[in-house]
Order: structure tokens, then C-alpha cells, then sequence
């Protein structure tokens, strides 16, 4: 949002009026005073008017090494879920960017904004996701075929984007999908008639899993990370 019109919407003043405060001097953005009505301000920066503060919500953006036996939700009467693994004031604010299974480990990013969390989730972006695979069966080789093909969901009617598998193993593999729909990664082995054994995310986009954490240890994500997540 413009500054002028910023000001205009968090105060009882006139566009007129908020323009003539701008170039007045009267109005810290980040600390620093800011003259130019056109100056574009988000939603976490901090904005002062004189003394009175206008805005000043800090943005989150975590990577949690989630743990196998965590949900991805906020509260549970029977599990134990990934918010009790960080700060009680932080609760209210977070939400999952790209939830995993409880049965699932690895990367989870929960984060205070919305817009930045949908460009990093949402199906029709393409973000690449990487998981390490470990299946009940030895994979096949026309499982990579099939996978790259794509594979039909019945539920949601569509069929997947081309993924890539990379064998690690006889029962191993790294698979890079791009939708992360519900269950898809189990999903897509049940159809070639395997079934996943162990799952583990480990990256999405240009956020991979810091190898620093143990499971259940998180860290704020650094600027090139949160930058990676384009709009």
C-alpha cells in the first residue's frame, strides 16, 4: 500500500493532509523518516506518525525440523502437534506453510504471513518439494516412468505434474513433486502397487532443511530463504 493512502486508512486524516505529513517529515518507516507519499509500505513494517506507532507486527518465517508423531495443527486433544515444539507467544501468530503428516518428518515452515506462505504452497506455483522416500517394496524401474508421466488422483480428478525419482536404494529414493497435494507422495506409490514406509521432507523451493537441526529444533529463516519465495 502507498504511504499517503496508508496513512489515510490508519488515521482520522485527509489524503491532503497525510500527503503534507509525509513531506513534512512527520512519518518513520522502519526507523527512518520517509518523505515520498509514493513509498510502498507492507503489512509487517513498522510506521510512526509523530510519536503515536501506526503499525509494528513483526513477521515470522521458521523452519522447524519436524518430528515423526507431531501433527501440522494447531491443537489436538490426542497428539502432541508442531506449535508445542516452539515459544507459547509465538502461537497465536503462526500458521503451516505446507503441512506434513504426522507419520511424516522433516521440513515444516510456519510463518505469520499469509501471502508469502500461498506462493510457497499453493499447487498452480510449482514449487518444487523434495522428499526422501523409503518404501515397503523394492521400486520398480517403471516407477520413475510412470512418475514422470504423472499420476491420477481420483479424489481431486487430475493428474499430477511430471515428477522426478531418483533411486538411492533398493527401497530408497529422492522424489521431487510440485503440487503437495493431501497424502500425494503415498498416494502416487500406492497406484505403481507400493506403499511408503518412512517419509521425509527435504526442501521446498529454494528452502532446504538446515542439517544443523535435530528433529524438533527450528530457526528463523534467513533473507535469502524468505526472498526465495517470489512474488
Amino acid at each position: 500500500m502507498r504511504l499517503d493512502k496508508f496513512i489515510c486508512k490508519h488515521t482520522p486524516y485527509s489524503h491532503q493532509r497525510s500527503r503534507w505529513l509525509i513531506a513534512n517529515g512527520r512519518v518513520r518507516v522502519a526507523g527512518r523518516v520517509v518523505r515520498d507519499s509514493r513509498a510502498w509500505v507492507d503489512r509487517f513494517v513498522s510506521v510512526w506518525l509523530d510519536d503515536e506507532q501506526l503499525q509494528g507486527r513483526p513477521a515470522h518465517y521458521l523452519m522447524l525440523n519436524k518430528p515423526r508423531g507431531y501433527l501440522s495443527a494447531t491443537e489436538d486433544p490426542q497428539h502432541p502437534t508442531v506449535l508445542e515444539l516452539l515459544p507459547r507467544e509465538l502461537h497465536p501468530e503462526l500458521h503451516i506453510g505446507g503441512r506434513l503428516d504426522r507419520s511424516t518428518s522433516g521440513l515444516l515452515i510456519l510463518t505469520n504471513d499469509g501471502l508469502w506462505s500461498r506462493r510457497l504452497t499453493e499447487p498452480k506455483q510449482k514449487v518444487p518439494k523434495v522428499y526422501r522416500v523409503v518404501t515397503l517394496e523394492p521400486i520398480t524401474p517403471e516407477t520413475a516412468q510412470r512418475f514422470a508421466e504423472g499420476i491420477y488422483l481420483a479424489y481431486e480428478g487430475l493428474t499430477t505434474s511430471p515428477a522426478q525419482l531418483q533411486l538411492l536404494g533398493e527401497r530408497e529414493a529422492r522424489l521431487t513433486i510440485y503440487e503437495g497435494r493431501y497424502h500425494q507422495v503415498k498416494r502416487m506409490f500406492a497406484q505403481v502397487g507400493n506403499r511408503v514406509t518412512a517419509l521425509h521432507r527435504e526442501s521446498m523451493g529454494g528452502i532446504a532443511l538446515d542439517p544443523l537441526l535435530s528433529p524438533g529444533e527450528y530457526r528463523t529463516l534467513t533473507e535469502a530463504e524468505i526472498a526465495s519465495v517470489s512474488a
